[in-house]
């Protein structure tokens, strides 16, 4: 389920009881001027979140992934570890890709970014704007 801006209390404990992976999209929040999603509430009620961009010209014109990492920590109030694995292995999940991508795992396919040096996955989120992604392999290719 995504699109998830407007969720409250009944809604978080509705999601809570299913099989629902949460997709909550920042950028669309930010380009919009909506309320951020309660991610760490979802998360508090053991919801699987899944982080996306909605990347299109009415409610979010950039699929600048590493922008969506930056809003899920800042405005989000995820850890980059917890915005890591909505981005990635959640993310594959709710598009019922997981056992294909999503984790560097053997048998799945090899879709990688590789960064630019940095001092850990916590300076990632904190460094929006700045392009830290160094190369894309994309199905074992650099791309």
């Amino acid at each position: 389920m995504d699109h998830l801006e407007y969720t409250g209390p009944e809604e978080i404990a509705a999601l809570a009881s299913s099989d629902t992976i949460a997709t909550i999209l920042p950028s669309t929040a930010f380009f919009l001027g909506l309320p951020y999603a309660p991610a760490r509430k979802m998360m508090e009620h053991n919801l699987c979140v899944a982080l996306a961009s909605d990347y299109n010209p009415g409610s979010s014109p950039s699929g600048n992934m590493s922008f969506i990492l930056s809003l899920a920590c800042i405005k989000l109030k995820m850890l980059p570890a917890e915005g890591l694995n909505a981005l990635t292995i959640n993310g594959a999940a709710a598009i019922e890709l997981g056992h294909h991508t999503g984790s560097i795992t053997p048998s799945k396919l090899a879709n990688l970014l590789i960064t630019k040096p940095v001092s850990g996955i916590d300076y990632l989120p904190y460094t929006f704007g700045a392009s830290w992604i160094d190369k894309v392999i994309l199905g074992g290719k650099i791309i």
